[in-house]
């Protein structure tokens, strides 16, 4: 039988606050011995979830002691960088019983999965597997605000989004889940740039985008507003049919995408630098070069720090996983994991090496979270914000909706989560991918 939080945590929408947006509840439903906070937030210029440890510690504890509870765990772990001082004297007082922090350096990635469940366990998750196959379920901060929240009955309509580069004021709030970026960045002092860019999400894995009215999501973590003509701007937005005709001309093989990849220091068998070496080779012959980048966790360090030429190994590598998923199995070379490489931790890119490097030293400031008194006219609410199906919607156009009620939930049996009105209002319109609700 589930644990009453589980169903609580599925009624109120609750998704991994960051990446593909996977349902907690079934992450809650599960059984392991360690529950780990991923609270690392590595991405340059990023504050989220630093600002929520530090303003609402007690309440994300409360999240995880509800976790914990409904998964077995015996050992509570939150891993974050060691300089977030002020989060860590906030949740300090609540660290008692089977509750620890732990610390890590300012390196990248260290808030990737596989990374921390290795340092806060020593064990190395299986290639190309999950958490909990070693014990583990692993969530973020924001999620788990969200648990402790859903056990009060309130679903998740807020976002808690960090705006930074070229604003006149960088800041963290927390929204209503479908207000525009636009809106959020004029909150943050308005762009200071003529041609704004938005990368969405960090600077090293976020994508950029250029439609400025793009809705907040349940899995929004902040913008990086850009000028279209910096470097990294360009970098993003150039054609996928450049970054393979640069992959096949220009690649000398001196192996730094390899060496610095941080899955390859960890022992797994991934190998950018052979699969650059085969886009040359054998064109888009995917069985013969595409081997070598299925455990890419899509990190960028090859991409934007590694490679002296910039090039694109981890584009390759996204392309090889894409062919390589249509066949439903895995090359027998995967199979095990090989020794930690005795200069990984040596080998760790600083951020604040990486900031330099992405040109965005001149961007690098605090965030803080600010209170801003403004109410959205109008909010547009995605009927897929979540890993699985999208919702179906379950109310009706011209329908009057106060802020909290259901608005589109998930056909039985199927994965995701129910989307809730995030303001009060009038159903002004529901069309294939979202609804729309003004403010009455």
């Amino acid at each position: 039988m589930s644990h009453p939080i589980v169903e609580k945590v599925r009624a109120a929408g609750v998704v991994g606050a960051g990446g593909a947006g996977f349902p907690t509840h079934v992450k809650l439903n599960a059984k392991a011995d360690t529950f780990l906070v991923n609270s690392v937030e590595c991405e340059p210029l990023l504050y989220k979830d630093k600002e929520l440890m530090r303003l609402q510690a007690a309440r994300m504890v409360e999240g995880l002691r509800l976790a914990m509870d409904a998964t077995g765990a015996t050992r509570g772990v939150i891993a974050l960088k060691a300089k977030a001082k002020d989060a860590i004297a906030a949740l300090e007082p609540h660290m008692m019983g089977p509750l620890s922090l732990q610390p890590l350096d300012n390196y990248y990635p260290a808030g990737d999965e596989y990374c921390v469940v290795y340092e806060c366990t020593g064990r190395r998750i299986p290639r190309g597997g999950i958490p909990l196959q070693v014990g583990c379920v692993v969530s973020n901060t924001e999620s788990l605000v969200n648990v402790a929240l859903a056990d009060q009955g309130v679903p998740v309509v807020q976002k808690a989004v960090t705006v930074a580069g070229e604003v006149g004021k960088p800041s963290t709030f927390i929204v209503p889940v479908g207000i525009s970026a636009r809106e959020v960045i004029h909150m943050a002092g308005g762009p200071t740039v003529d041609d704004p860019v938005l990368i969405d999400g960090g600077p090293m894995m976020g994508p950029c985008v250029t439609d400025l009215d793009a809705p907040v999501t349940k899995v929004s973590a902040g913008w990086v507003v850009l000028s279209r003509q910096h470097k990294l701007a360009q970098r993003k937005l150039a054609p996928e049919d450049q970054r393979v005709r640069i992959a096949k001309a220009s690649c000398d093989q001196c192996v730094m995408c390899t060496e610095l990849c941080p899955r390859y220091l960890m022992g797994y068998a991934i190998e950018p630098h052979k699969v650059m070496r085969m886009v040359g080779f054998a064109g888009e012959q995917h069985d013969q070069w595409g081997r070598h980048g299925l455990l890419c966790c899509e990190c960028n360090i090859c991409e934007y720090y590694a490679c002296p030429e910039d090039l694109t190994p981890r584009s390759m590598c996204v392309r090889a996983k894409g062919a390589w998923s249509k066949k439903g199995k895995w090359p027998e070379h995967l199979d095990g994991l090989g020794r930690i490489h005795p200069m990984r931790e040596a080998r760790r890119v600083p951020v604040a090496r990486l900031v330099v490097r992405l040109g965005l030293k001149q961007y690098d400031v605090q965030a803080p979270m600010r209170d801003f008194d403004y109410q959205p006219p109008r909010v547009r609410l995605m009927l897929k914000q979540h890993l699985g199906a999208p919702t179906q919607a379950v109310v009706a156009v011209g329908q009057n909706v106060g802020m909290g009620q259901l608005l589109a939930d998930v056909p039985a049996g199927k994965l995701g989560a129910p989307i809730h009105a995030s303001i009060d209002g009038r159903v002004a319109s529901i069309d294939e991918t979202s609804i729309h609700i003004e403010r009455i």
